[in-house]
């Protein structure tokens, strides 16, 4: 990445509830762009052959809860429109942003919950990306199965491929029990067996795979079957949101990475004896709001935390 388009990103990673990847796992190599994997010969089976892999960044933005209102955010009919602003006034643009969730906030009414999405929906269309991607939160699809989530914004679990770097994203929420199932459990182990060992693979859900903190509803209930399936590839990262901070968590070889809300901050697991959004503080720089960089560094990952200040 050109030193003036980096400082374009970190400029606009000055935003709340974002994060920000870039050369996973060797993603700044200079191999030319990937159409897609290699076709297999006649007869053969197994991973397809990993496909080139190419320098890009994404921006995964999260609950951002359209609909809420009331005192943790006296701001939250402006702090997602502000945020897709911000975004288009960067001139280097993302490969493309991922949505982890609660794009909207939770309503009884079926008519209300639809109007919250497409209102969502119509201020997210004005995004300057190509490419903007969802999935569903709790506060979307647990109510009704995810039948409002999939008439506006399609399948709540799909699996693609981008420059050499493997996606796959899950939906462990539309079940009101907090869990995958088997059958996306099935999907999931099929899935995963199609990336190269050699190739990356990055994982988006809403909820924590791993059990956080279960008395909060910070897992998912059948989280352990997917991360079992996912240890049998070597470089996994779980990019979820759900908890309204930073957290990072090892299960084995997968790294399991939460985001920042762009709504209103949550406690630390267990640190109060109920979960309840943490009061906005007028003269706090960022609200305990943020955004996250995730580089490729000498074959590794690194991992910056930056908060948020108004400019």
């Amino acid at each position: 990445m050109k030193a003036y388009e980096r400082r374009d990103i970190l400029r606009l990673l000055g935003v709340s509830g974002v994060s920000f990847a870039s050369g996973l796992w060797g993603c700044a190599s200079n191999a030319p762009a990937a159409l897609g994997p290699e076709p297999k010969a006649p007869g053969q089976s197994g991973p397809l052959p990993p496909a080139p892999v190419e320098d890009f960044f994404f921006l995964q933005l999260s609950d951002t809860h359209w609909g809420f209102s009331g005192p943790p955010n006296p701001e939250a009919d402006q702090t997602l429109r502000k945020t897709i602003a911000t975004i288009n006034s960067v001139a280097t643009r993302p490969d493309f942003v991922i949505f982890t969730g609660d794009l909207t906030h939770t309503t009884d009414d079926p008519i209300v919950r639809r109007t919250r999405m497409k209102e969502f929906k119509a201020i997210v269309a004005e995004l300057n990306v190509k490419d903007v991607r969802f999935i569903p939160g709790e506060h979307d699809a647990s109510l009704d199965a995810g039948a409002a989530y999939r008439e506006l914004f399609g399948e709540t679990q799909y699996a693609f491929q981008h420059k050499g770097v493997h996606f796959i994203a899950l939906d462990n929420v539309s079940d009101p029990g907090s869990i995958l199932g088997e059958a996306q459990l099935a999907w999931l182990r099929a899935e995963v067996a199609k990336v190269p060992k050699s190739a990356p693979l990055v994982i988006f859900a809403h909820r924590p795979l791993f059990d956080l903190f279960p008395a909060w509803e910070w897992s998912t209930q059948d989280g352990k079957q997917a991360i079992e399936i996912l240890q049998a590839h070597p470089n996994v990262t779980v990019f979820y949101g759900h908890i309204h901070q930073e957290h990072r968590q090892q299960t084995g070889d997968v790294t399991h990475l939460a985001a920042r809300s762009l709504i209103f901050p949550l406690p630390a697991p267990g640190s109060v004896p109920k979960k309840a959004p943490l009061p906005w503080d007028a003269k706090s720089p960022d609200h305990g709001l943020g955004y996250r960089q995730v580089s490729h560094v000498a074959e590794s990952l690194k991992v910056e935390e930056h908060p948020f200040v108004e400019s």
